[in-house]
This record gives structure tokens, sequence and C-alpha cells, in this order.
């Protein structure tokens, strides 16, 4: 049974977050409560609190990312936030980098069904992507601790990139404790930021991380 949905947003919040294609937000959040759910990608519990705990938290990031960039999301799941990012910036070129191949199978599924030309997903480990394509932006969602998705993530981006990771309340704590690390790593600027506060509460947290303006050894 599909978990009843609340929260659903006006449709003018809708337009302004993701304008011609709301209607694919709106198919993005059923695809989330039924077979997310079912194939266990999103928690049973999730299911009526989709929007408020998942895609506006997510939408929330949407502005952060330079125009006509390159965005990887790692570790993307069942998509959260690299397809809610991509339906409200169509100039993104969108990665989904997903290691299991159930997760895959969901997002090859669903961007197909909401017809995302500018995402493509990829199976694989942020270490295997190393070499194959450099990003401008990556995004992470509660994936690793901070500093071990850096060491994952920073060899991703083209120099003076950008690592955008979404965290919760102990950012403050774990960008004190890992700062040494971070820095090591190539971290050029470290900065605690909170977003749309407006359309979701909590609202979203994130640690921006920017990579040298050179390559790191």
């Amino acid at each position: 049974m599909v978990p009843r949905e609340t929260g659903v947003p006006p449709p003018s919040l809708l337009a302004d977050l993701f304008s011609e294609r709301a209607p694919q937000a709106r198919q993005y959040a059923g695809l989330l409560r039924g077979p997310g759910v079912q194939r266990g990608l999103i928690g049973p519990r999730e299911g009526p609190r989709i929007w408020q705990r998942h895609i506006l938290n997510c939408a929330a990031i949407s502005g952060l990312f330079p125009a006509g960039s390159r965005l990887c999301d790692v570790g993307s799941g069942a998509g959260l936030p690299g397809i809610v990012v991509a339906l409200g910036r169509p100039d993104l070129s969108v990665t989904l980098l997903e290691p299991l191949l159930r997760r895959v199978t969901f997002l090859q599924e669903t961007v197909a069904a909401l017809m995302l030309d500018n995402v493509v997903v990829v199976r694989g480990r942020a270490e295997q992507q190393i070499d194959v394509q450099r990003f401008e932006a990556v995004t992470a969602r509660a994936v690793a601790p901070l500093d071990t998705l850096a060491r994952w993530c920073l060899p991703l981006l083209v120099p003076g990139g950008e690592l955008v990771a979404m965290r919760g309340a102990q950012a403050h704590h774990e960008v004190a404790s890992t700062r040494e690390a971070l820095a090591g790593l190539g971290v050029a600027a470290v900065s605690i930021e909170t977003y749309g506060a407006r359309f979701v509460q909590p609202p979203t947290t994130v640690v921006r991380l920017q990579s040298g303006s050179t390559d790191q050894p």
C-alpha cells in the first residue's frame, strides 16, 4: 500500500522551485513513496514525509551550482539530492553515481520515467571515477563522515570546484573535528550554511568545501 501523501507544497512553490518541471517533481514524489519504499530505498515511515524531509530538503541547495556546470551526486541512492537538483536546474549536467545495482536500477527507471535529458546514471564508486571525468561540483547526502567523504569526492573536482555536503545538526562539530584532515586533503575553504528556511523546516544545512586552485599531488 502506498503511504498517504502529506505536506504537498502549494502549486506556486512547486512552480518557483521546479518551473516547467513541477509535474515531474510530483511524479518523482510518487515514485519515492511507491517503488522507493517498496524496494527499500526509502524507509517505510518516510512515505508521508517525502516532501519536507527529502524533496524540499534537497531543493534548497539547487541554487548553489554555477550555471551550466557538471554535477556529480555521489552515493545517489534514490536520487537525493541529484534528481531533485536536476529537476530544478535543467541547465546542469548531472551524474548520479551509485554502486548498488538495485539502486542503480531504480535511478535508471526514474530518470527514464521523468524524461530527464540532463541526467546520466553511472554504477560505481567515487574512487573509480577519478580518471574518468572531473566536475565543477560534487554533492552527497548522508553518505559518510565528512573527512571520508572529502577523501572520496575531492579528487572528482576540477581545481577550484566545490563539494556540497548535506549534513545535519552536528555539522559544526564535524568541521571542527576534521578541519586539519580537510586541509591535508587540499580543501582551500570551508563554510557551514543553511538554505530553504522559507519552505522547509528545519532548513537544510550544508558544508561547502572548496578544493584548492591547483590539483593536489
